[in-house]
């Protein structure tokens, strides 16, 4: 019963802190003149984030390897083929010209690093790979990359114009809307991660499935929240942005911080999830090409979850 209580109130925490961060983030977008799109690569991507960031640290520093990656990739999958999948149904999604040839790539080009750094087990048979220090530090330069290119777009953006955006929100209003949207969420997730893992442990799942599954649902809580509540408002910037920066700062900051703590191992039974999340990532860069250019469409939303179910499906064969 009590990891029961505990989902709900994570989930009520979530959502609420959801709101509030867009709400602030947009606010603040309007205030220093630049776009939802660079908010939402940068300052929701990275509170969206900050869970995946918190269970990985815990896991590199208790040694717990495959909780470490598995919350990762299947963060990033979730992210892609569930929650963008589940936007896109509310309301299409229309991609702007930079994500569609700079972020969607960057983040298509963080997936592929993830599995050639992680394929000795590919490439040569071996039973265990290593994420070792030097590769983490080469995320982390990817990372500083990737900071840099957005500081640079957010000053050269045009300000966004659209009536929808509040603009009589103070400095201390927008402050504590973000701050404590940011709270929740962090604080929100964990409690659903907390919960659902007692749970699964409770129904006998492995290690594994757990990391790929519950936690990395239970962590992508926040951007799932954010991007649903985006796309209702129709702020379809911030709905992909998220995403996008999400996936980046998942795989170049998270999994470089856990692997300068402790060199990651990765087994033969996280490698289907390294590959469906490379495929994960293309398949979001070829809808950009697929019935309206530039625009994520119902049918291909309704295809990422139906490629969701079959990832669960070999997850949980594997």
């Amino acid at each position: 019963m009590i990891p029961v209580l505990i989902l709900f109130a994570g989930v009520a925490a979530v959502i609420l802190g959801a709101h509030w961060l867009v709400e602030g983030a947009s606010a603040l977008a309007k205030r220093l003149k630049i776009s939802d799109l660079a908010i939402g690569l940068t300052v929701v991507a990275f509170g969206t984030s900050l869970p995946e960031m918190v269970v990985n640290v815990f896991a590199a520093i208790e040694n717990h390897p495959a909780v470490a990656l598995g919350n990762i990739t299947g963060s990033n999958i979730a992210n892609i083929l569930l929650i963008l999948g589940l936007s896109s149904l509310i309301c299409p999604i229309p991609v702007c010209k930079s994500t569609t040839w700079k972020e969607i790539p960057l983040a298509f080009l963080a997936a592929i690093l993830l599995w050639a750094f992680c394929a000795d087990t590919v490439l040569d048979g071996a039973a265990i790979s290593i994420l070792s220090r030097t590769e983490a530090l080469a995320f982390l330069g990817f990372f500083a990359i990737f900071l840099f290119y957005t500081a640079g777009m957010a000053g050269n953006i045009p300000a966004i114009t659209e009536p929808q955006i509040r603009q009589d929100f103070s400095v201390v209003k927008i402050v504590l809307l973000i701050v404590t949207g940011l709270a929740l969420l962090v604080g929100g997730g964990k409690a659903i991660v907390g919960g659902a893992v007692q749970l699964a442990l409770a129904a006998g799942l492995s290690e594994g499935f757990i990391a790929a599954t519950l936690v990395a649902i239970g962590t992508s809580l926040p951007e799932l929240a954010t991007s649903l509540v985006a796309a209702a408002k129709k702020k379809p910037d911030i709905a992909i942005g998220n995403i996008v920066g999400s996936n980046i700062f998942n795989v170049f900051l998270v999994l470089g911080v856990s692997g300068l703590i402790r060199p990651l191992a990765i087994t033969p039974e996280l490698i289907p999830g390294l590959w469906i999340g490379t495929l994960a990532a293309g398949f979001l860069f070829v809808c950009m090409f697929t019935g309206k250019r530039h625009k994520i469409d119902r049918w291909e939303g309704a295809a990422m979850l139906v490629f969701y179910v079959v990832f669960l499906w070999i997850t949980r064969r594997s």
